[in-house]
């Protein structure tokens, strides 16, 4: 009870850090501005391209269910094994899976949520495959591959937490979404600064600038709604 108490509270916590990280990431999106040749910038029309890709054929094609099954439960296996778990065992059904392990934790259980594995195989194998062989003639390929997966990752994420989750139950709604979402925002803003003029020290500088200015904002808020409520709570007197 205490845990889940801590965790609420952290979950309100970090609402401050995800409205700023949404403040940011719309700044770095205005930064990819058009310039002489191209209305869009060949990379992120590429990254563009391939989530728009997935999104139609996500609406109008079989959904690959279990692909996305298999990704949940190896995100929580490789997760696990990353932090010292032990895995006992993977199963991937057409509709459900699991995957059993010596320990657990927040980010074991949530990986899934915002840890985008195919994206992340697609990055890899490109750096892999850079070794034996020239692929940056291909880069607009690979960035369709990887707006692709991602927007894999994000449209069935999505799809999952609509439905009732028990790795969202485990850790509270408040704190799950707040990680969530914080994690998924975080790695669009790495997409975006892949593709635009913009830096990560002007990402993590924003991020800073904008969660104190909204955490001092909010803390402001809430001593004036404790004033109000105060002035409208009768004081007992003595007798």
């Amino acid at each position: 009870m205490v845990l889940k108490l801590f965790k609420f509270i952290i979950g309100i916590l970090l609402i401050p850090p995800c409205i700023a990280i949404t403040q940011t990431l719309w700044i770095l999106i205005l930064s990819i501005h058009p310039d002489t040749q191209y209305l869009v910038p060949p990379p992120a029309l590429a990254l563009l391209s391939g989530l728009l890709l997935w999104l139609a054929l996500f609406f109008v094609a079989p959904r690959p269910v279990r692909s996305y099954i298999l990704a949940h439960e190896l995100t929580h296996a490789l997760w696990g094994m990353l932090m010292g778990a032990e895995i006992f065992s993977i199963k991937v059904s057409d509709n459900q899976g699991y995957v059993e392990l010596s320990k657990n934790n927040f980010v074991i259980t949530l990986a899934p949520y915002f840890f985008p594995l195919y994206t992340v195989l697609i990055i890899a194998a490109y750096y892999v495959t850079g070794i034996f062989f020239d692929v940056e003639r291909f880069n607009i390929f690979w960035l369709v591959a990887i707006g692709f997966t991602w927007g894999f990752h994000l449209t069935f994420t999505i799809a999952a937490l609509m439905q009732h989750q028990t790795d969202i139950q485990q850790h509270g709604r408040i704190f799950s979404y707040s990680v969530i979402y914080l994690l998924n925002i975080l790695g669009i803003c790495f997409w975006v600064i892949m593709v635009s003029p913009a830096t990560l020290e002007t990402m993590v500088s924003n991020i800073h600038d904008k969660t104190i200015s909204i955490s001092e904002k909010s803390f402001d808020l809430a001593k004036q709604q404790i004033e109000i409520l105060k002035k409208h709570i009768p004081t007992k007197t003595n007798r």
